[in-house]
């Protein structure tokens, strides 16, 4: 696939979960709990200011209230994006778990990845956001929809290192790791080069690979938490610019 074209069109989590093929709708499941667990986490502990153990309860609440009641079969591409519908289906799922003034432990088979809750806490005392300090609502949605873009990036970067391995380019992931995500302002291609000995070329080929990678995968797991075509074009360009078209 060329870097600058979108990826082919893959079933969505909405398709998948209607699937007769129940390994087909487990798939389905596992994308959609990767790829929001985390931003719902996060959500809560701030919109609903809930500590942390009673966090953990209600996302994993939530995830089981998402398969009990369907609630994708029921979602409406027409009126809104799949991810501000699960939003407002957990604000909707806390609001009626604090007016039955219970907190319910749910679990078992409901949810089919492993939830790092601390280290969701972790990324939580690393911002800079202060939940009494948030002017509206609308500033939580925004905070929503920016760790939905971050655990986005954060699978996709785990799934090139795991590319990379494969491929034996471990060396080629370190690189893109210390330039790209490291975040230290004083990396150059020249210091890259130093310490791998390397040419300034392979540090630039090997960078202009990992990053054409990086943005295919993370495009095509976009994809698959996007119900429909229009939505996917529409985040992509959001995620990446114009120039994801």
């Amino acid at each position: 696939m060329a870097g600058d074209q979108f990826p082919v069109t893959r079933w969505s989590v909405i398709d998948a979960v209607k699937s007769e093929d129940p390994a087909e709708q487990v798939r389905a499941l596992d994308t959609l709990f990767a790829a929001y667990w985390k931003p719902v986490y996060k959500y809560v502990r701030l919109r609903w200011n809930q500590p942390a153990e009673d966090a953990q309860d209600l996302t994993q609440g939530f995830f089981a209230e998402v398969l009990e009641r369907d609630l994708l079969a029921k979602y409406d591409l027409a009126k809104s994006k799949l991810r501000t519908y699960l939003r407002l289906c957990v604000d909707s799922f806390v609001m009626n778990q604090e007016k039955a003034a219970r907190r319910q432990k749910r679990g078992g088979n409901a949810t089919h990845v492993a939830l790092d809750f601390q280290g969701a806490e972790g990324e939580l005392a690393g911002t800079t956001i202060d939940a009494a300090s948030i002017p509206s609502p609308e500033s939580l949605e925004e905070f929503f929809e920016k760790e939905w873009v971050r655990s986005l990036f954060a699978l996709a970067v785990e799934e090139l290192r795991k590319f990379c391995a494969e491929r034996e380019r471990e060396r080629t992931f370190r690189i893109f790791e210390e330039y790209d995500l490291s975040g230290d302002p004083e990396i150059s291609y020249e210091k890259l080069a130093a310490e791998y000995a390397i040419a300034i070329t392979d540090v630039t080929n090997a960078l202009s690979w990992a990053r054409r990678e990086f943005r295919r995968i993370a495009l095509e797991r976009l994809r698959e938490i996007c119900a429909s075509d229009e939505e996917f074009h529409r985040e992509a360009r959001a995620v990446f610019g114009s120039d994801a078209a």
